[in-house]
């Protein structure tokens, strides 16, 4: 499956049986402007991040650039920088040719926060070109072009433009004027029983199981479903379905009923997981599960460097599972780190 294909199938934003429509997630969409894309989860949070130029070499050593801010009047813009290194040292940023900013760094990671973030991030709205420095040496010119349109994105999907808060499209309006972040969605999670695993699954519940998936060639060269406890009465099988060289796909599944005679069915999600591409069948990559949590994931890369994919979390509730966190990058272009597009508060 190609990774273009993949993003159109991720990124997108689908209804499938089963779904609750009043309460369907709605991930954010990524914005893409020259060198740079950008994202806002349902809370208008919202985070920028620099790309490799199009057709342009590969550095031996990325850096990679991103602003980050939280909706509403009193939010502040963050700026981070990351890139592959071990252990410390500052980091400076200099805008054609000025010093702007520095930053303490720690493992190729550095955040930058309070009024010198939002001159880094103004700067390099208006600027030609970047260099992240340490000491004397160029650690790397990080493109910002396309940076400017994606900040006034930012500015407004926030409710910021025209106001003082702005970081470009800014105006005489006051930060009163801001819109708040929306609230988050709550969502209960359905605490599952520790102890003992499942029964394993008979062999003629490993085949119906292969008839019931669409699974039955997959299954063969793979592992054993793996089985996890919902309640006393219901156990999650994740049924293995196919494998690449860093994607390894299975349908989730709900067994019912006593061991050699359990009944099967799908599993529900009130948001089809990123994968899937039949509207009945939902389908996980990289499927993993935290039973401290209640927790089910799926991530899924869209090339083996992970600069581009999707991921998805989500918590059981005792009927389904319910989003709580999804990111997105929707590039192929040196961008490891992926950006947030949903997010909802999970209580017990």
């Amino acid at each position: 499956m190609g990774a273009q294909h993949y993003f159109l199938v991720a990124l997108a934003t689908l209804s499938w049986p089963g779904m609750v429509a009043a309460q369907a997630p709605k991930p954010g969409a990524l914005e893409t402007y020259k060198d740079w894309t950008i994202g806002c989860d349902n809370r208008n949070r919202c985070e920028a991040v620099s790309l490799l130029p199009e057709g342009g070499e590969w550095p031996d050593n990325p850096v990679m650039v991103g602003v980050v801010r939280d909706a509403g009047p009193d939010a502040a813009a963050e700026v981070w920088v990351s890139r592959d290194a071990k252990g410390g040292g500052d980091v400076s940023f200099h805008i054609d040719g000025r010093l702007v900013a520095s930053a303490q760094s720690r493992d190729g990671e550095a955040t930058l926060r309070g009024p010198q973030a939002a001159a880094l991030a103004i700067a390099m709205a208006r600027g030609g070109t970047l260099e992240v420095r340490s000491g004397n040496r160029v650690l790397g010119k990080p493109s910002l072009a396309g940076s400017g349109a994606a900040l006034r994105y930012m500015d407004a999907r926030q409710g910021r433009a025209g106001t003082s808060t702005a970081l470009v499209a800014t105006g005489a309006l006051g930060p009163l004027a801001v819109r708040a972040a929306p609230a988050a969605p709550v969502i209960r999670r359905a605490i599952v029983p520790a102890g003992a695993a499942p029964a394993p699954l008979w062999r003629e519940e490993l085949t119906a199981l292969g008839k019931f998936t669409g699974c039955a060639d997959e299954m063969k060269d793979m592992e054993p479903p793996q089985s996890q406890r919902l309640s006393k009465a219901e156990t999650l099988i994740l049924v293995p379905c196919g494998s690449g060289a860093y994607n390894f796909t299975a349908i989730p599944v709900i067994a019912t009923g006593t061991p050699g005679r359990r009944a099967f069915r799908l599993a529900m999600f009130d948001a089809k997981p990123g994968w899937s591409e039949e509207e009945a069948r939902p389908m996980l990559v990289n499927a993993g599960w935290v039973p401290e949590k209640s927790e089910l994931s799926s991530f899924a890369k869209g090339r083996g460097i992970g600069d581009c994919g999707g991921s998805e979390t989500y918590v059981w509730d005792g009927t389904r599972f319910r989003l709580t966190e999804a990111t997105a990058m929707g590039e192929c272009r040196g961008a490891w780190h992926w950006i947030r597009t949903w997010s909802a508060r999970v209580v017990e």
